[in-house]
């Protein structure tokens, strides 16, 4: 096991029932990936300075009592779905993005909750988990609705970087399920005739669904031959891309996607593909960066 390998789970915690669910999603992950997993919690200091008396001194004792339930709480959560798991907690007096972008920095994954309290797991409509699954090097999982087992992994596939990325760690993760792995490639006539790829004239769908499959195949190969024994499906389907990974999130048991592209799957966390995603998912969803050059 090299050093990635070894490297954590992190969750981060606020005390919501959706920050739960993070911790029991981020709990099956460290499972199954051999792992710790270390349990966070952030609270901002609530004095601007230590030259303070007695009773600012108790006012700022609150956060941390607090912050010692919520961790509480998180580890029996862990424990309770997955015993066999070494869980650690901390509470960091910081802003919940920087302190969760800091301990994620040596750690595999970084596990968010789509609701919450203002904490870590915010909604997704504020700062938050914006800038974690935008600016975050370490993939993101965001803890929406519930895995189906008896799903696949889907992987949403366009021409940015970040679609590479996002294929990678798709087989990485369909092959840590013992998952079957669907590549999807969607389009629509109008998406077709802005795609920059061969210059195929849009005449026929079904000479573009072919060239299509084609693509999909040459940005699937890499991977597949890196993880030869994760069954793998690929398909072109007509449609809106996130329209048609919401509709796949229905029976799998994860759908992943790049945080950057032009368009497509993979596009920018405040464009509307990543957003459809994002919000009405009915499966996690995990982000992925392109891995720096």
């Amino acid at each position: 096991m090299d050093a990635d390998d070894a490297a954590p789970v992190v969750v981060g915690v606020d005390g919501s029932d959706s920050a739960l669910s993070a911790v029991r999603l981020a709990a099956g992950e460290a499972a199954r990936r051999g792992v710790e997993l270390h349990i966070v919690h952030a609270y901002l200091k609530a004095l601007i300075n230590d030259n303070v008396d007695e009773t600012a001194a108790q006012t700022e004792g609150r956060p941390r009592n607090d912050a010692e339930r919520v961790l509480a709480e998180a580890a029996a959560a862990a424990r309770a779905t997955e015993p066999g798991v070494a869980a650690t907690t901390r509470h960091v007096r910081d802003a919940p993005t920087m302190a969760l972008l800091n301990a994620a920095r040596d750690a595999q994954l970084l596990v968010i909750g789509n609701r919450g309290l203002g904490g870590f797991s915010g909604l997704l409509l504020g700062s938050v988990a914006v800038h974690l699954t935008s600016r975050s090097l370490t993939p993101v999982l965001v803890a929406r609705g519930e895995a189906h087992p008896a799903g696949g992994v889907v992987v949403g596939v366009d021409e940015a970087a970040a679609s590479r990325s996002a294929v990678e760690a798709a087989f990485a993760v369909a092959q840590q399920r013992g998952a079957e792995l669907l590549a999807v490639r969607a389009w629509t006539p109008a998406l077709a005739m802005m795609m920059p790829l061969a210059p195929i004239p849009y005449h026929d769908g079904q000479d573009w669904a072919e060239h299509q499959r084609h693509f999909l195949a040459s940005e699937t190969d890499e991977s597949r031959q890196r993880f030869p024994d994760v069954p793998l499906r690929r398909e072109v389907v007509e449609g809106s891309p996130g329209r048609v990974l919401v509709e796949l999130s229905a029976t799998a048991q994860l759908v992943v996607v790049g945080s950057r592209g032009r368009g497509g799957f993979s596009g920018m966390l405040l464009g509307s593909v990543s957003q459809q995603i994002l919000y009405h998912a009915s499966c996690p969803v995990l982000v992925v960066r392109p891995k720096p050059t």
